[in-house]
């Protein structure tokens, strides 16, 4: 459980100071960041700062102990509260996806059910606002599949208005147009489970009869447009669809049996104690109704842990609210918070901090299990390491890429070096494996790129795949540029074929795990240097200056999330600045060699600017209410609350080492 000291909050606006040189305001503020991110360091030497996303999580958490008949009132009303603060009253009157978004019509329904199940009276002004707003975009049938599923389980709408997924898909062959091994781990992982509840028409318990028939427009048994077509592709398979539906009354009882065994078999080896299946939420939840549903007791093993599994991922604060996490990130803040950290200061206290750090990282690699990355890469080595405290199975690149990355430059040179040499090479060897056919890296497997899927009837959020990413590429490439080992050229040169190829014409780069382009072009940037290519070209240098052009007038960055679905966007945010973005962007600019620049130190005095000060140690860092990465594209957004922490302490330290480089070396 995240604990209240990691929530990083809002500070009033800085005190004026005397004028000072540039050079010990840099100072200050590295010196004020270092001791506030020393501070909040686990004993174990790592970090994990809260992960917060929409209402959508908290909102099933609370439907969940409905489903299973499992009601803890008092938390209840704590995520409640939570709910009913993230209420947007003062624009749409619903809750949206991220800080300042649009209503998003699933996140309402669910956040609207969810409030109506913790006692909140339909006839409450802000319920009643909500409803209004959900009715004048067409009610709660115009919600997304996962939402329509979770309504026919609660009897709210027919289980036609869901799709139809057998679970007889267990026993498909691996050609088959559908496979779970054609899937991403994060839609394998949440699928298996609901399969068994909807092939079994799952029915929650939910004792207190808690219904929403009023947030439908059309009664739900007489609605007929619960699916949209808009292409060819997805017009066949909802024809398939509905075949399916009408020939499964035909299934033999023997096979849905073997069928249901099949998702069992999958899932329960990979529950991963009180990590959870996945480690994430949804495959968590649904793991819990599906077993809850099968008839195992509330005492049995396997229950009570995945149980577990999903109360450790709710943060209570302090203001009496709480929320739950869709999953944890201590191996990505620990990577990033000591990369942060390893060169602010010379001192032992900070040496010693990253040090734990990656005593702490190091073990958490996987050398052993073959995780579901193997279908594609069956005779690779494990060498990776995961996001969360533990997942085995699905270890991923962009974590690996970054430990390992550490691991070898804060040892390199030293006599700690042969204490991690073979990690580092493990590390590498899977990394390289991992390469998919088109030159790009994924961030769970290879070649995951079977796009017909997304058309698919329960693909409408369209997060089914993992395919390369530009990101992840640049981070990869990043690592193997600082390794420099000449068996990676090759592997290397196929990157840089894929990044040219992805490039947008205006020079920037999408960021499939964070908000976006400049996360994106950043990465690539980074990627780029560290392989030693000429920065100068005119393709990098497209990229540069779409970076530098995209500066507010304050000197700062800032990107919005609707640049996701409106690409015109890319690298805005309608003026306003954020620490981490403005972090990001100065990265790809000091990795391009502007450190010189008008822009980045321009950049860096906002940063100076806005770093907050509250006369406490931990407060000195930066912060912003703004969601930074997307979960899904389009469908599911997250704020990493570290983000405003090390990247900008990173963007300082890195920006003082090559001034001194430069003033050392003319």
């Amino acid at each position: 459980m995240t604990d209240t000291a990691a929530t990083l909050t809002p500070a009033a606006l800085p005190p004026t100071r005397p004028v000072q040189p540039e050079s010990d305001r840099i100072e200050q503020a590295i010196e004020r960041a270092r001791r506030a991110l020393m501070a909040r360091q686990k004993p174990d030497g790592h970090w994990s700062f809260e992960f917060e996303t929409d209402c959508t999580i908290s909102s099933e958490y609370i439907l969940m102990m409905h489903f299973i008949d499992e009601i803890d009132d008092v938390l209840q009303e704590k995520l409640a509260r939570y709910i009913r603060l993230k209420q947007r009253l003062d624009t749409h009157g619903g809750w949206p996806l991220y800080h300042d978004g649009a209503l998003d019509v699933s996140c309402t329904v669910k956040s609207y059910y969810a409030l109506k199940a913790a006692g909140d009276s339909p006839d409450a002004p802000h319920m009643r606002r909500a409803r209004e707003a959900l009715l004048s975009r067409g009610g709660a049938a115009k919600s997304n599949v996962f939402t329509r599923i979770l309504l026919a389980m609660f009897g709210q709408v027919p289980w036609r208005a869901a799709p139809y997924v057998p679970v007889e898909i267990m026993l498909f062959p691996r050609w088959a147009p559908f496979h779970l091994d054609k899937v991403s781990y994060w839609a394998r992982s949440t699928m298996v489970p609901l399969f068994i509840l909807c092939s079994m028409k799952a029915k929650a318990k939910n004792p207190r009869k808690v219904g929403v028939p009023e947030l439908f427009v059309t009664p739900p048994d007489q609605e007929r447009h619960y699916f949209t077509t808009t292409t060819f592709v997805s017009r066949l398979f909802l024809v398939l669809d509905k075949l399916g539906r009408a020939v499964d009354p035909l299934i033999p009882t023997a096979l849905r049996r073997k069928a249901i065994q099949r998702a069992e078999a999958w899932f329960l080896p990979r529950m991963n104690g009180e990590d959870g299946l996945g480690a994430i939420f949804p495959p968590m939840e649904n793991a819990l109704e599906a077993m809850d549903l099968l008839g195992y007791a509330k005492d049995h093993p396997a229950r009570a842990t995945c149980l577990k599994s999903l109360q450790k991922l709710i943060v209570h604060r302090d203001d009496g609210t709480a929320f739950c996490q869709p999953c944890v990130s201590p191996v990505w803040d620990t990577g990033w918070a000591a990369m942060a950290l390893l060169r602010a200061s010379p001192d032992d206290a900070t040496q010693q901090s990253v040090a734990r750090a990656m005593e702490w990282l190091a073990p958490l690699q996987e050398l052993e299990l073959k995780g579901d990355w193997a279908v594609q890469a069956p005779d690779l080595a494990p060498g990776g390491w995961a996001f969360q405290y533990a997942n085995a199975y699905y270890p991923d690149l962009d974590d690996t890429a970054v430990v390992a990355g550490l691991l070898h430059v804060a040892v390199r040179g030293t006599p700690q070096e042969g204490r991690y040499r073979e990690r580092i090479e493990r590390a590498a060897d899977w990394l390289v494996g991992m390469q998919s056919d088109n030159g790009g890296f994924a961030a769970f497997d290879r070649n995951n790129t079977h796009y017909h899927i997304n058309d698919i009837p329960f693909a409408d959020h369209g997060a089914m795949l993992d395919p390369p990413t530009e990101d992840v590429s640049g981070r990869v490439l990043a690592f193997l540029g600082v390794i420099a080992r000449p068996q990676d050229q090759p592997a290397i040169a196929r990157c840089v074929d894929y990044l040219r190829a992805a490039q947008r014409p205006d020079g920037s780069y999408w960021g499939r795990w964070g908000t976006n382009y400049i996360y994106g072009t950043w990465s690539v940037l980074a990627g780029l240097a560290l392989i030693g290519e000429d920065m100068r070209q005119p393709w990098i240098r497209k990229s540069v200056d779409w970076l530098a052009g995209k500066q507010h007038g304050d000197g700062g960055w800032g990107e919005t999330n609707d640049s996701y679905y409106d690409a015109g966007l890319r690298g805005t945010n309608g003026g306003v600045s954020t620490p981490h973005s403005t972090a990001w962007a100065l990265l790809g600019l000091l990795a391009a060699g502007e450190h010189d620049s008008e822009a980045v130190r321009r950049g860096i005095r906002w940063l100076l600017d806005h770093q907050q000060s509250q006369g406490e140690p931990e407060a000195d860092l930066w912060y912003h209410p703004s969601f930074n990465a997307p979960g899904f594209p389009r469908v599911f957004f997250l704020k990493y609350h570290g983000y405003t922490a090390y990247f900008p302490l990173w963007a300082l330290t890195r920006y003082r080492q090559l001034l001194a480089r430069t003033r050392s070396n003319p």
